[in-house]
């Protein structure tokens, strides 16, 4: 028997990319034949490890296919041709209003991958979602088999490399505080509240700091330019846009961050909370979707927009030790909850209850 993954599009670096490749290895580990096919295929990814997803590929009827569903694609309907159990693995796909005025084909790739999405409750026979947010999601389109939440597999081991040299030495002991959001540029991850409240935080309380937003802006220009202009007419200075960067560049923001402000609206999971969570960065964000359950407990969640008292949140994190040393432990207790073993270990088990289940 084979349990193979199939998804639309895997990405060097990326949360979803990683999560496939951290499965691949705890299926092979279980003693599972496996493979992991893909349409579209980075080119950092190592071609023996990834195959394009072919016409037709030798696949059975006991055999199972792990289907990463996160976005609009042929495969959403093309995957009843595939013979085989389907387990979806759900990552969430933001809504479609998110990006209107600002990027006509998210908006369809959106629009088809919730369409896709409801389609495809036909076809599973199992579904494993990255939060118990995703499940309700899945429940709400009408997907009636068992669903289990199993987080995202995090490579932790990867962040124990070298961080960018340049970045640390120009950033961390120049006396700023350095105020960090990661995650690509995109309108649902309203960095625009962001950048509101570090101008109040600035303004008010902290002159010499900085806000440093991580991210791709790619196929986001019009969002981007927007949030250029919006911070050109507050007149604001020492606001890093830092685009698509390397891995130890990310590592060397984090490592120089003060405190990690999240704003989104929209998370299926949200890995940089996590990743803040490893640096030992203290964490304010807006509960929203799945953050709350991400953070689980840590971190300090507002359940306001205004900048003004976000702005005071801030401060009171950054200016009271005792604070912001409870929040960084905090994380560190929270962070135990997604420890690659335990993960893995809890994958084999719904794995194993699925097999057992649908061999009765």
């Amino acid at each position: 028997m084979k349990i193979v993954q199939m998804l639309s599009t895997i990405s060097y670096g990326d949360a979803i990319g990683n999560h496939v490749m951290a499965l691949r290895d705890a299926i092979a580990g279980m003693g599972y034949e496996t493979a992991v096919y893909a349409e579209n295929i980075h080119p950092k990814m190592k071609k023996e490890l990834i195959q394009p997803i072919p016409k037709f590929f030798e696949i059975e009827e006991q055999d199972v296919i792990l289907y990463h569903l996160s976005t609009g694609t042929k495969l959403n309907h093309a995957l009843r041709k595939y013979p085989g159990r389907k387990i979806i693995i759900y990552h969430n796909i933001t809504p479609p209003y998110f990006f209107r005025g600002y990027s006509a084909s998210a908006v369809r790739l959106c629009t088809e991958g919730i369409r896709g999405m409801q389609r495809l409750a036909a076809e599973a026979s199992y579904c494993l979602a990255v939060s118990s947010f995703n499940k309700d999601d899945l429940r709400k389109a009408g997907y009636h088999c068992k669903i289990d939440v199993l987080p995202v597999l995090i490579a932790f081991e990867d962040y124990e490399q070298k961080p960018n040299r340049r970045i640390i030495q120009n950033y961390a002991k120049d006396g700023y505080t350095n105020i960090l959001f990661t995650g690509r540029i995109a309108p649902n991850k309203k960095q625009e509240d962001v950048i509101r409240i570090f101008y109040q935080y600035q303004k008010k309380y902290n002159p010499k700091s900085r806000l440093i937003l991580v991210g791709s802006y790619e196929g986001m220009q019009n969002y981007y330019d927007r949030l250029l202009d919006y911070v050109d007419r507050l007149g604001m200075k020492n606001v890093i846009f830092t685009g698509h960067i390397r891995f130890q560049e990310l590592l060397a923001y984090y490592k120089i961050a003060d405190a990690f402000v999240c704003m989104s609206e929209h998370e299926g999971f949200c890995v940089p909370l996590v990743e803040a969570m490893y640096f030992q960065v203290p964490i304010l964000a807006y509960d929203s979707t799945a953050i709350g359950e991400t953070l689980g407990g840590c971190g300090f969640l507002t359940h306001t927009k205004d900048p003004l008292l976000n702005a005071g949140l801030l401060n009171y994190i950054l200016s009271n030790p005792f604070v912001k040393q409870a929040l960084i432990q905090n994380g560190k207790e929270r962070l135990a909850d997604f420890e690659n073993s335990r993960i893995a270990a809890q994958f084999e088990r719904y794995i194993k209850s699925f097999l057992g289940e649908q061999n009765e």
